[in-house]
C-alpha cells in the first residue's frame, strides 16, 4: 500500500533539536539524514551534531531504524551518546 504522499507505510521518525542559548546573531541550521538541528551558541549546535551523528552511528551498529526503536531505548541511546 502507498501513503498519501507516495511513500510505504513505514513509519519514520525524525530527531529534532533547538538551542535556545543563540547571542551571537548566527542562524544555524543542520539537517541530516533523519534529524533537524536549529539555533543554539556555536558550542551548543556543535553538541547537538555530534549527539545526533552518534545517535545514528549507535543505530546502524544496532541494525536498527529511529523509528523502530522504543522511547526508552532511544534515550538510553542519546545518554550514551552524548555523553
Amino acid at each position: 500500500m502507498v501513503s498519501p504522499r507516495g511513500s510505504s507505510d513505514k513509519q519514520s521518525a525524525t530527531m529534532m533539536g533547538i538551542g535556545l542559548d543563540n547571542k551571537d546573531g548566527h542562524k544555524r541550521v543542520t539537517k541530516g539524514n533523519n534529524f533537524y538541528l536549529v539555533g543554539g551558541s556555536e558550542e551548543t549546535h556543535e553538541h547537538m551534531v555530534e549527539t545526533a551523528v552518534k545517535v545514528n552511528e549507535k543505530l546502524a551498529k544496532k541494525g536498527k531504524d529511529l523509528s523502530e526503536v522504543s522511547k526508552e531505548e532511544f534515550s538510553d541511546i542519546v545518554r550514551d551518546a552524548s555523553s
